[in-house]
């Protein structure tokens, strides 16, 4: 064990961002509606590019940044920085669906709730 953070790490790290993203413009990754539906968002691409390692107990600051709003697909940008020195950037490409009980999940255009704030979001 070197001490260095495995590299599939930052796609959690991603996804825990993803989710802090959706929380701080008072959205939900995964939405219940009224009618029982749930409107979530599976991946259907990932990268992630490194400079340097992560140590175990670093510190390290994600910013999340919107590359692109497509009509059901939204792409994140990830930059990751120890101590003011960036490390890594990763992309997560989702696209949002309509989970219904019983039947199979299906794309939908992102709602307009839902676009108005993603909208305002900083831009890569």
């Amino acid at each position: 064990m070197a001490g260095i953070v495995h590299f599939a790490s930052f796609y959690e790290f991603m996804e825990d961002a993803e989710h802090e993203f959706f929380r701080s413009v008072d959205l939900s990754i995964m939405e219940k509606q009224d009618d029982g539906t749930i409107i979530g968002w599976p991946r259907v691409s990932s990268k992630c590019n490194f400079k340097a390692p992560a140590y175990f107990e670093d510190v390290l600051q994600v910013k999340v940044t919107v590359e692109r709003i497509g009509v059901k697909s939204l792409t994140l940008n990830y930059d990751f920085h120890r101590d003011g020195e960036w490390i890594a950037s990763g992309v997560m490409k989702t696209v949002c669906c309509r989970f219904q009980p019983g039947q199979p999940m299906e794309s939908i255009a992102i709602p307009e709730n839902y676009l108005a704030v993603i909208q305002e979001a900083p831009r890569a």
